[in-house]
C-alpha cells in the first residue's frame, strides 16, 4: 500500500478539507531548500516548510549537535530541574533581543507561546492588585488557533463556530498617518481596563502578508507605554531574520514587554515556543504569596533536544554566511517586485525583507476562499515548487539558503502562472 493509501485511511490533516484536497505529497527526505518525494522527484521549497526551516533541512550541524545531545539527555522535566541546553538557549537569546527582555518562559509552540504571554500580563495586574482583563489587538491578526491565541486574532471564518467562547477584545486596525489618531484616542478611551496589547509587528502573515510601516508602530506603541498597557510582541513568524534584521523589534525604537517566538526558533528542526519578558513582570510573580505563582506548564518544556537545535540555529543565524544570504535574498524580492509590480494582472505586491507577497487582481477583492487558490497551489505543485497561497495571495518565504537559480524558478514561474490565471 502506497503512502498517500495509508495516509488516507488515518491521519486528519490541519487546514484542510478533506472532502476535496488534492492528495498530500508523500515527502521522504529534503536537503537545503528541497524535499524529495518517494519517487525521487525534488521540490523547491519556497515557503519554508510553513515558514520554520530557516537553514535548510536536516541542516548538517543542527542534526549533529541534536544527535550529541540525544546520547547525553532526551528529557527531564522542567519544574525543579534546569540543564545546559535550556540556559544557554535563552542565554543566548537575550543576548540578541531588546534589553527589555530579561527572563525566557519556554513552551513548545507559537500558540502556547501566546497564550503564555497573555496570562503573563493578564496576572500582572491581578498580582499587582489592579485587575485589568481586556485585550487589544490588531484587526486581521492572527496569533495561533488554541482559545487565548484565537481571542485575539481576528474574527473571520475560521473562528465563528467559536465565537461565542472567545474571550472580549477589543480591535483596532493597524497604524497609518493618517488613522493614527483616532487610534490612540481609542487606546486612551480603553487603557484603564486594557491589560496589554499583542501584534504582529510590521506584518501580518495569515492575513495575506498584510505590511504597515515601523514608524507608524512605534507611535502607537509609545503612546501604549504612556497609558500603562503591557505590550505583547508576537514575532513567531518575523523572527529570526523574515524581516531582514534578526527581529522585527530592531527595526522599531519602542521595545515591547513581552515576545512570543516560535516557527524559525529551532531553524524547522523541532518543535519549540518562547516567551520572555521584562523583568518588571517577572518580578510581580516572585513572592512568599503563593497564588502569585504563575501556574502554567508543558510536559515537553524546555525539551533538551529541541533547545539544542534552537541554539545550534542562531548560531547559525548570527553567522556571516547565513546574514548575507538574508542580505541577497531581500536584494532578489526588491528587485522582482520592481518587475512586476506595474503587471496588469497584479492588484498589490508587498515586501518586507525576505517575505514577498503577489495579490492577484479577481475582480472580487481578496479572499481566503477564492478560488484561485486551489488553482494556484496545483499550478506551483505542478512545477514542483511549494506554495501555500492565501486565497488569491502567493508568497515566497523560502529557506536562507536557497539558490539564485531555484529564486530564479519561482519567479520565473509567477510570471508565467499570472498569463494563466
Amino acid at each position: 500500500m502506497t503512502l498517500i493509501n495509508r495516509d488516507a485511511q488515518v491521519i486528519w490533516h490541519p487546514y484542510t478539507q478533506q472532502f476535496m484536497a488534492r492528495p498530500p505529497l508523500p515527502v521522504v527526505r529534503g536537503e537545503g531548500a528541497s524535499l524529495y518525494d518517494e519517487d525521487g522527484h525534488r521540490y523547491i521549497d519556497a515557503i519554508s516548510s510553513w515558514w520554520v526551516t530557516l537553514h535548510g533541512h536536516s541542516h548538517p550541524y543542527i542534526v549533529a549537535k541534536v544527535v550529541a545531545q540525544l546520547e547525553k539527555l532526551d528529557q527531564v522535566i522542567f519544574a525543579g530541574f534546569t540543564h545546559e541546553p535550556a540556559i544557554a538557549l535563552a542565554e543566548s537569546l537575550l543576548a540578541i533581543l531588546p534589553d527589555t527582555q530579561q527572563k525566557v518562559f519556554y513552551t513548545d509552540n507559537g500558540s502556547t507561546a501566546v497564550e503564555v504571554a497573555l496570562k503573563m500580563c493578564v496576572q500582572y495586574w491581578f498580582n499587582k492588585g489592579r485587575p485589568k482583563k481586556k485585550v487589544l489587538a490588531f484587526n486581521n491578526g492572527y496569533h495561533g488557533d488554541t482559545f487565548g491565541a484565537m481571542s485575539v486574532s481576528g474574527r473571520s471564518a475560521w473562528t465563528a463556530p467559536f465565537d461565542n467562547l472567545l474571550f472580549e477584545v477589543i480591535f483596532i486596525d493597524t497604524p497609518t498617518a493618517e488613522n493614527l489618531a483616532s487610534i490612540k484616542r481609542s487606546v486612551s478611551a480603553h487603557a484603564a481596563d486594557l491589560a496589554c496589547f499583542v501584534y504582529e509587528p510590521l506584518v501580518q502573515g495569515s492575513a495575506g502578508m498584510l505590511m504597515y510601516e515601523a514608524a507608524d508602530l512605534d507611535e502607537l506603541l509609545a503612546h501604549c507605554r504612556h497609558e500603562g498597557v503591557l505590550m505583547i510582541q508576537d514575532e513567531v513568524f518575523t523572527g529570526f531574520g523574515r524581516t531582514g534584521k534578526n527581529f522585527a523589534a530592531d527595526h522599531l525604537q519602542v521595545k515591547p514587554d513581552v515576545m512570543c517566538f516560535s516557527k524559525g526558533l529551532t531553524g524547522g528542526a523541532m518543535p519549540l515556543g518562547a516567551t520572555t519578558c521584562s523583568l518588571e513582570i517577572y518580578n510581580a510573580f516572585v513572592s512568599q504569596d503563593k497564588m502569585k505563582t504563575l501556574f502554567h506548564g508543558h510536559s515537553f518544556t524546555a525539551n533538551p533536544l529541541a533547545c539544542t537545535a534552537a541554539l545550534a540555529s542562531i548560531e547559525l543565524l548570527l553567522q556571516v554566511p547565513a546574514q548575507e544570504n538574508i542580505r541577497r535574498i531581500c536584494q532578489r524580492h526588491e528587485a522582482f517586485l520592481e518587475e512586476i509590480k506595474d503587471h496588469r494582472k497584479v492588484a498589490a505586491v508587498r515586501q518586507t525583507g525576505t517575505i514577498i507577497a503577489v495579490e492577484w487582481k479577481t475582480g472580487t477583492g481578496t479572499s481566503y476562499f477564492s478560488d484561485l487558490r486551489n488553482q494556484l497551489y496545483d499550478y506551483f505543485m505542478d512545477k514542483r515548487i511549494l506554495m501555500r497561497p492565501l486565497g488569491n495571495i502567493i508568497y515566497i518565504l523560502p529557506p536562507y539558503c536557497i539558490s539564485d537559480e531555484d529564486l530564479d524558478k519561482i519567479y520565473t514561474e509567477i510570471i508565467n502562472a499570472l498569463e494563466i490565471f
